[in-house]
């Protein structure tokens, strides 16, 4: 089975919380009662609430600067409470916990060795988990489960049986023809910059692109400082993935656009 070899005592937790109330912070202390050694690390709280494609789209991209070994929690969970399932994949030397909702099946895709479970409760009885509230896994399954791992107490095998296919992806992966790709606004982040799901190889095929979204077409810069404050641009960000940005000032709020607005990349004459 594809997993770790060795934890690393790392644990990460992506949540769409926030930080208005205790709930990230008992969730730690979960973690803390049970593996007092564990290393957590808050990747973000500020996923847009109830849109775990946020929350895989990010995960899939930043697991690998984390050491082999980690455990990752991604708790975006509107269902939580229902017969949704909850899973584990392990895929890369990390292993991966979140509501089977389309959150990992962007890892899922990127990583087709993956070995995926699905809990059950016979399994995390063994733990000492009986009956979890309704309203907040994160703390009653995913932390406890979490420091179990990573404290090298059980692997992934020890939490259910081997699931089939997960979830789909609440968004589909860019497409692809003979005139462009076309993606979608899948974050904004702080800066307001509107980062999108087209990763840097898609865009690399054209040799002088033109990104168009809402009606505007910019052109593909190398960063920021290349364009004159308040002029927007195009650029591949530190992610691998393409994004359009303003120059020291919002890209999202200037232009209007949110996540799931399209995104288009095609070939064109570079204007000044």
């Amino acid at each position: 089975m594809s997993g770790p070899a060795k934890p690393s005592g790392v644990i990460t937790i992506t949540t769409d919380f926030g930080h208005q109330g205790p709930y990230v912070g008992v969730m730690k202390g979960c973690i803390l009662t049970r593996f007092p050694e564990a290393r957590i690390v808050d990747l973000t709280h500020e996923i847009v609430v109830h849109w775990p494609a946020e929350a895989g789209f990010w995960l899939a991209r930043a697991f690998e600067y984390f050491p082999a070994g980690t455990v990752h929690i991604a708790v975006v969970d509107p269902g939580v409470g229902t017969s949704r399932d909850i899973v584990a994949v392990a895929a890369q030397d990390h292993v991966f916990l979140a509501p089977d909702n389309g959150l990992l099946a962007p890892i899922v895709a990127r990583h087709p060795e993956a070995a995926v479970i699905r809990f059950d409760a016979g399994h995390l009885a063994r733990f000492g988990l009986h009956r979890p509230s309704a309203t907040f896994h994160g703390r009653d399954i995913f932390a406890p489960i979490a420091a179990e791992l990573a404290a090298g107490r059980c692997t992934p095998a020890d939490l259910g049986p081997p699931a089939g296919q997960l979830v789909p992806a609440w968004v589909d992966e860019p497409t692809v023809d003979s005139t462009g790709v076309t993606g979608v606004v899948i974050t904004i982040d702080h800066f307001g910059n509107l980062i999108s799901n087209i990763d840097g190889p898609l865009v690399s095929r054209f040799r002088q692109p033109l990104v168009q979204a809402g009606n505007h077409t910019f052109p593909l810069l190398r960063t920021y400082g290349d364009a004159q404050p308040g002029d927007y641009l195009a650029l591949v960000n530190s992610f691998g993935v393409l994004e359009i940005a303003r120059a020291e000032q919002s890209a999202a709020e200037g232009l209007g656009l949110s996540r799931g607005a399209p995104i288009v990349v095609r070939e064109g004459t570079r204007r000044n």
